[in-house]
């Protein structure tokens, strides 16, 4: 599947240390899965949860549903054994925790070998890094951690997100600039479906490929406002017959709905048609 059709509409986390949460888990219609070692797992529970997460890995069960691990820091004192662990478990990515600069990455490399990076995009920082940091050679996506960054921004909860928008935009163009999946942040508010999809378009309408989410829940709202609409996948497939007949004919531009359809316009739609043909694959 072309990387840049593969859907990533819903990206659930799930503590690493429950076995019941990660055998539900294969059940839900996810496009993918944060395993987490760090934030939803308590520290006496650490070294568990790793032994937990690699053996429900290995017994495998989650289909196409990419398989990311979260650790914890590498400044923690289980974040070493965690990015080793990882390593050798049965996951499409490893994902570190406040990376702030290229040299987090680095360290984590050293650890993990040739296994893909993905990096939680949450400290002023790593705002002001992000052009570096998505320029990292082993990096394929960045996750927005839009709770602690709100913390470190002192910000007051505002549902435009308007105090967020800097952080969101840098790492926007950072991501879309080296051509890397980039997620949301999560809505903290899980039962409040209304206020997921308003947040969830606003990020579509920005350009993030999904949402990060926290609870099963919210996942037919993201899946929802993450995949392209009836009315995008029709106009796709009008612009293209329409341009590709006036390309035939040699005659004028391509007009539709009133609008000139020219060459990037194809691009585009024949990007929502792929995304939308990856999104029935999945689903099947």
């Amino acid at each position: 599947m072309d990387p840049r059709s593969r859907p990533y509409r819903s990206v659930l986390y799930i503590p690493g240390s429950k076995p019941r949460a990660l055998e539900k888990a294969k059940t839900l219609p996810v496009d993918a899965i944060i395993f987490d070692l760090e934030d939803a797992v308590s520290a006496e529970e650490k070294d568990n949860a790793r032994e937990t997460l690699a053996q429900a890995l290995k017994e495998g069960g989650y289909g196409a549903r990419v398989k990311i691990v979260r650790i914890n820091g590498l400044d923690t004192q289980w974040g070493e054994a965690d990015a080793k662990a990882a390593a050798e478990m049965d996951c499409d990515a490893i994902l570190l925790p406040k990376v702030s600069d290229p040299a987090d990455l680095d360290a984590l490399a050293a650890l993990t070998g040739d296994k893909p990076l993905w990096a939680m995009m949450e400290t002023p920082r790593g705002m002001l890094n992000a052009a570096a940091i998505a320029a990292h050679p082993k990096l394929q996506g960045m996750v927005m951690g839009t709770n602690d960054l709100a913390k470190e921004l002192q910000t007051r909860f505002r549902a435009d997100r308007l105090p967020m928008m800097a952080g969101l935009g840098l790492c926007l163009l950072a991501a879309k600039a080296e051509s890397l999946i980039i997620v949301d942040g999560v809505y903290n508010a899980f039962k409040d479906a209304e206020g997921l999809m308003i947040e969830s378009t606003q990020g579509r309408d920005m350009g993030f490929d999904g949402k990060t989410l926290i609870h099963p829940a919210q996942v037919d709202v993201a899946n929802e406002a993450f995949a392209p609409s009836a009315e995008e996948i029709d106009l796709a497939r009008r612009q293209i017959a329409a341009f590709e007949e006036t390309e035939a004919s040699g005659q004028g531009v391509a007009v539709v709905d009133g609008k000139i359809v020219e060459n990037l316009h194809v691009v585009t739609a024949r990007e929502i048609l792929a995304k939308a043909d990856a999104i029935a694959a999945i689903s099947a």
